[in-house]
């Protein structure tokens, strides 16, 4: 338990300093890619080598545990799962065009979501109080509002990413101006959508290890978002700006 936690405060330290970085690094993947990031492979290939990880993580340490029986302790991970199952194997050849991913960014993605998933499989499966996820925890005001978060940032994640998805014609490569759900609202509601996900995962984990997850998801997508909101400006000029957009948290930033 002594490890585990120094784990938890190593990552909350270390997701401090991946925000302060990316305020002068852009991730250079999908539309912020720059050749500076070095050798690269196609996006489809980078996405399941990245994101594989932390799904058969999971699985695995949710195998081996002593509480593979407990009802909530299904359903929590079978919404953790949810998600990278979609991330892991349907996003990725679902996405259009021939773009490519740094391999330096695909490791570094790895080595988090190894992490991650110990992190959450650790406290859910090993250190949370025996009878914490009974099957009361179901009707927890924790268990009901994070869990109606976490479908409501689901779906807007994967709503936004169909518009982006269909932005183009086969055979067109230039850039447009995402519209539609909440892209009315922020230039990143993709992004959005998945921090609001995370949201509501630590809320209806009650955990710290779901905490740090959110604080390590906002520290790499909110200065993407950032950056992501000056390209837009920069590429489409009044054309973007007049939609007053936020950057990613509707009516806020």
């Amino acid at each position: 338990m002594e490890v585990y936690n120094l784990i938890l405060f190593c990552m909350s330290a270390l997701a401090i300093f991946v925000f302060i970085a990316l305020q002068y690094f852009k991730a250079g993947y999908g539309f912020l890619r720059t050749p500076q990031w070095g050798y690269s492979i196609p996006n489809k290939i980078g996405w399941v080598i990245m994101e594989a990880p932390v799904f058969i993580t999971m699985c695995i340490l949710y195998g081996i545990s002593d509480r593979i029986a407990n009802v909530t302790i299904i359903i929590i991970t079978t919404l953790f799962l949810t998600h990278y199952l979609q991330r892991s194997f349907i996003f990725p050849f679902l996405i259009r065009g021939k773009n490519e991913m740094p391999v330096a960014i695909i490791a570094m993605g790895m080595i988090f979501n190894v992490i991650n998933a110990y992190m959450q499989g650790r406290w859910i499966y090993t250190y949370s109080p025996e009878n914490m996820y009974s099957v009361q925890w179901l009707v927890t005001p924790q268990f009901i509002i994070g869990t109606i978060i976490f479908i409501l940032g689901m779906y807007i994640n994967l709503q936004s990413d169909y518009i982006i998805r269909h932005l183009r014609k086969p055979g067109d490569s230039n850039h447009y101006i995402p519209k539609g759900g909440m892209f009315k609202y922020v230039s990143s509601a993709n992004y959005f959508g998945e921090i609001l996900e995370w949201v509501g995962f630590a809320i209806l984990t009650w955990s710290v290890a779901g905490v740090v997850f959110l604080l390590w998801t906002c520290a790499n997508l909110v200065p993407r978002a950032n950056s992501l909101y000056e390209k837009y400006k920069d590429e489409f000029g009044e054309e973007f700006t007049s939609l007053h957009r936020k950057r990613v948290i509707p009516f806020i930033y």
